[in-house]
């Protein structure tokens, strides 16, 4: 079982260090919204109780990040038929950064949470992605994924 959450993401650093805060931050001192991020319901600053309980399980963290995650949304549509939201994209994201450390011979699973029809607004929209400096280049290959 593997976390993907964006930069900054105080439940990738519980994974990773076993602390709610990074290495340049003090506890107690954290902003509550220390990054900015457009994939909806990822990233969130406190631990919930499904966390909690599930945590032992967690065999490690990813950080996606928001170009990653359009990235992949563009090319899941043009490659797969599937037009996923903003959560789901970066699953996916997250799906092959595990399948890159794991390599061949594994199994991995994710979930497909959310549809694009939820999110043409924002994660959908041309030009709101171009105000965020977040439009995605049509990349051919999965490269866009580091």
């Amino acid at each position: 079982v593997y976390l993907i959450d964006p930069p900054g993401s105080s439940l990738y650093n519980r994974v990773k260090r076993g602390v709610m805060y990074t290495n340049v931050e003090a506890e107690g001192k954290r902003l509550k919204n220390p990054f900015d991020t457009i994939t909806e319901g990822i990233g969130i600053n406190r631990l919930t109780r499904n966390f909690m309980e599930g945590e032992p399980l967690i065999d490690g963290a990813f950080q996606g990040t928001d170009m990653e995650a359009v990235e992949m949304s563009r090319w899941l549509v043009r490659e797969d038929g599937l037009f996923v939201g903003s959560s789901s994209a970066m699953n996916c994201v997250g799906a092959l950064k595990v399948a890159r450390k794991l390599g061949p011979g594994h199994t991995i699973v994710t979930v497909l949470c959310d549809g694009g029809q939820r999110h043409l607004s924002k994660f959908h929209n041309r030009a709101y992605l171009e105000k965020m400096n977040l439009s995605p280049k049509g990349c051919e290959s999965l490269d866009f994924v580091h």
